[in-house]
């Protein structure tokens, strides 16, 4: 209903700004950036560090699976890691005498641990989920206990930022060459009077076909992802 409503009030405001310096919108508050947090590989929670509404910062961790076993294989690597370098450098200090093709399989071994290495700690910090960038959690879809399976593509946590917002501008496809980045949008939100203006940053290259708007963003702060409202593109005298 809430669609329907918008695009009868778009089309009843049409023709009251086709001939001026206004045109008429709608828009809906979007976050700014928004994340959904899944993990790339199976296990059980181990730990769940934030709950709905929690505020988070960049790097923070949100949640990590059980990861024993790999803590375990990466203490083993490690050590392999340690035992080729001595082989190796003990090869390398005589490579005079036993050849360079004898030399090159020590070489291949301490290689070779190293990645092993590099490998589990990959598998380990995919047990890990950390925060992208600072801001609050929106969703929580699991429990310390639960089990997580790679193959699921479920969303464990979502993330949005707080500290700023964009509007999702749709307007008429008539006026296409006549709105521009840096006009400014003047506008209030469903339910508020008061007004406010910000500029626009963005304009879709497309045309949305199946409503037949243009659609573009306008960056501002202090509003909930969510709301919606509508207001005017002010049109700037020198690039009509």
């Amino acid at each position: 209903m809430r669609i329907i409503k918008i695009f009868l009030l778009l089309l009843m405001a049409t023709s009251l700004y086709a001939n001026g310096q206004k045109i008429y919108a709608t828009f809906n508050v979007l976050p700014f950036q928004k994340a959904e947090l899944s993990f790339n590989t199976s296990g059980r929670v181990k730990s769940l560090n934030v709950d709905i509404g929690s505020i988070v910062k960049k790097g923070d961790i949100l949640a990590t699976l059980e990861a024993n076993d790999l803590l375990a294989k990466l203490q083993i690597s490690k050590i392999a890691i340690d035992h080729a370098k001595d082989e190796y450098d003990r090869q390398l200090s005589i490579k005079n005498s036993i050849g360079q093709a004898k030399l090159d399989k020590y070489k291949f071994q301490y290689d070779n641990a190293r990645a092993q290495y590099k490998y589990i700690k990959t598998l380990i910090n995919k047990t890990i989920l950390k925060a992208p960038f600072d801001g609050v959690v929106t969703t929580k879809n699991i429990e310390i206990g639960d089990s997580e399976h790679a193959m699921s593509s479920s969303i464990a946590l979502t993330i949005e930022t707080i500290s700023k917002q964009r509007l999702k501008l749709s307007f008429d496809q008539k006026y296409w060459n006549r709105v521009h980045v840096g006009d400014s949008f003047e506008y209030t939100v469903d339910g508020d009077t008061d007004k406010r203006k910000d500029k626009i940053s963005i304009i879709y290259p497309s045309i949305d076909s199946k409503i037949g708007m243009m659609q573009a963003v306008v960056y501002t702060h202090g509003l909930r992802p969510g709301l919606f409202g509508t207001g005017n593109i002010i049109i700037n005298k020198e690039s009509e």
